[in-house]
């Protein structure tokens, strides 16, 4: 595998990491149809957990069946898959080397009342599997955000010592939060740049709306305004910036249920906006698997541009 001058620029972000970490996200950044352009679409499988089988799988049966997922991001040349440890446990030795995956090394449930996420995967798990990366949420705003931060921070420093790669999802939730701060820009900004903070490699956050949430920060955007805040592509360009002015892979998910037409509209937004990625998990496996290959080609397509 030879490097593209693109990968190697963006490994030479990550200055502290050794070999075996830049290594496994060389792999993610050069799988795939974007394997090499500094762009990714991964295929992100923890809404079993998350939301339940039936609200997850229902709508299309087959995503049941934890290969169906391997194959999907298989087949459509997705950088990588990723799931909690019983998903990647039914297809490790099938898939081996087919695809990289990342370990979801803590998930929620919507039988809880708190927001907060318990620990179900380890470093050892990953290494087992054969995992390129582990990823773990933290809710910025949560009651339990600051054990969900050293949590991370100690699952993150053996990941790292073991070579792998980190990919933080980092989701706004709590008390003082409603569904508009959840999603602000200045919410999502502040949490894309908590888990830089936090030492995280690839960032997933959600694409950021208009509103600006918290008082403190609306008197800094009336004075530091934030150029075409009123399109996707200048928000991304403001998660982008606050992730160490663009030194940080950001991948952006793909949100609630919407049409294709919706979903390849989002994805020329965070193109536009300089961000490295989308990271789709029901958008797409809850279609037929068809017009699932369909819609991520079509994002494909719009990265490549």
């Amino acid at each position: 595998m030879q490097l593209t001058p693109k990968v190697r620029e963006i490994l030479g972000w990550y200055e502290s990491d050794n070999p075996g970490t830049k290594a496994n996200l060389a792999r993610i950044l050069m799988e795939g149809r974007l394997g090499g352009t500094g762009r990714m679409v991964i295929l992100p499988v923890d809404q079993g957990f998350e939301h339940g089988p039936a609200r997850s799988f229902a709508p299309n049966p087959a995503a049941y069946d934890p290969r169906y997922h391997f194959e999907l991001a298989i087949e459509a040349g997705l950088n990588a898959y990723a799931a909690p440890l019983g998903m990647i446990e039914a297809g490790a030795a099938t898939y081996a080397g087919a695809i990289p995956t990342i370990l979801k090394v803590n998930s929620s449930n919507s039988l809880s009342t708190t927001k907060d996420q318990a620990v179900t995967g380890t470093v050892a798990d990953a290494l087992r599997l054969g995992c390129s990366a582990i990823g773990f949420t933290i809710y910025p705003g949560s009651e339990y955000q600051f054990e969900m931060m050293e949590e991370l921070r100690e699952l993150a420093e053996e990941a790292k010592a073991s070579g792998l790669a980190v990919v933080v999802w980092s989701y706004p939730r709590g008390p003082m939060l409603d569904k508009v701060g959840e999603t602000a820009l200045d919410i999502c900004a502040y949490a894309a740049h908590m888990a830089a903070l936090l030492g995280a490699h690839i960032i997933k956050v959600k694409p950021p709306a208009e509103a600006i949430f918290l008082d403190a920060a609306k008197k800094t955007y009336e004075k530091s305004p934030v150029p075409d805040i009123g399109t996707l592509s200048g928000r991304i360009a403001h998660v982008v910036q606050a992730c160490f002015g663009g030194r940080r892979l950001v991948v952006f998910s793909g949100g609630e249920s919407g049409t294709s037409e919706a979903m390849v509209e989002m994805a020329r937004g965070i193109h536009a906006g300089g961000g490295n990625g989308s990271i789709i998990g029901r958008n797409t496996f809850q279609r037929p698997k068809a017009e699932a290959l369909k819609l991520l080609s079509d994002i494909i397509e719009v990265y490549k541009a």
